[in-house]
């Protein structure tokens, strides 16, 4: 392939792509404050997971989906606010259309904690409809899932994403300490810990308990002191090594042709079985 994104093929690239598979990968972004990186941190890193998820299993990428849920983050006035609902809507238009231009396979991917809200009901709800089976792939859990520790390499691996989609400069050096950026853990805590409503999140996922917002636009994320492009350049190496081995170590291909087994078990064994009373009622 010329290109793994989709919208920077030709339409006659994806058609004959499109004569021999059916993967596209979306990567579901978010536009919000994130320390002393690009409000859109959050979105880079999953589309640049998405890039070599599509690199490893001959797939394509749907990108530039950048304004989703935040969360708590609204206090930030980079934040951009999209509702969960609304968010699901959207994307459901969107898995809809993917699926009639012929994209059977598709493969969400997200690095932002509360984009479960969003994705995981959309992904259930476009299934219960069409009876395609479609994948939702947070990467902290799917790192969980194949023994790797995200979290460990996570600066790294969200300065390594803007180097894989040749973005790197955007990463700006020398970012002072304000309201919206520290560099101590230390104190990002101690503001969170002004939140009584961090006292409850652990009793659902990742903003699923209770609706909250930070204190201040820096408790999201203490982010590391880039100095020197040459600094820059070593936190993006690591994490560059880390995006391969990540999706190195969960095996894309195979998750790929589960997809499609998923699928044909669908259509072969419990539409025929089942259907009839199924939402839909097919059959």
């Amino acid at each position: 392939m010329r290109n793994r994104f989709l919208s920077k093929l030709t339409n006659g690239e994806v058609e004959e792509y499109l004569k021999g598979n059916d993967i596209i990968y979306v990567p579901v972004g978010v536009t919000e404050t994130h320390g002393a990186l690009p409000l859109d941190s959050e979105t880079v890193l999953a589309e640049a997971i998405a890039l070599k998820m599509a690199e490893a299993s001959d797939g394509l990428v749907l990108h530039n989906l950048p304004y989703f849920f935040p969360g708590g983050t609204i206090v930030g006035r980079g934040t951009i606010q999209m509702s969960v609902r609304d968010g699901m809507a959207y994307l459901d238009k969107i898995a809809k259309s993917l699926l009639n231009q012929g994209f059977r396979r598709q493969i969400y991917i997200t690095s932002h904690g509360p984009a479960h809200m969003t994705v995981s009901g959309m992904v259930r709800d476009f299934f219960d409809e069409t009876k395609v089976p479609i994948l939702y792939m947070d990467v902290i859990k799917a790192g969980e899932a194949a023994h790797f520790n995200l979290m460990e390499s996570f600066h790294d691996m969200s300065i390594g994403a803007y180097k894989i989609l040749g973005r790197l400069e955007d990463v700006p050096l020398n970012i002072p300490e304000s309201h919206s950026v520290t560099y101590d853990v230390g104190h990002m805590l101690a503001g969170m810990g002004k939140n009584p409503g961090n006292l409850l999140g652990k009793y659902a996922y990742q903003s699923g308990a209770v609706g909250s917002y930070f204190d201040a636009p820096s408790d999201h994320m203490a982010t590391p002191l880039l100095k020197t492009a040459e600094e820059r350049e070593v936190f993006a190496d690591r994490g560059v090594q880390a995006i391969d081995e990540l999706v190195k170590a969960l095996d894309m291909p195979a998750i790929v042709e589960t997809l499609r087994q998923v699928d044909v078990y669908t259509k072969d064994i419990i539409l025929p079985k089942y259907g009839a009373h199924f939402p839909g009622g097919k059959a």
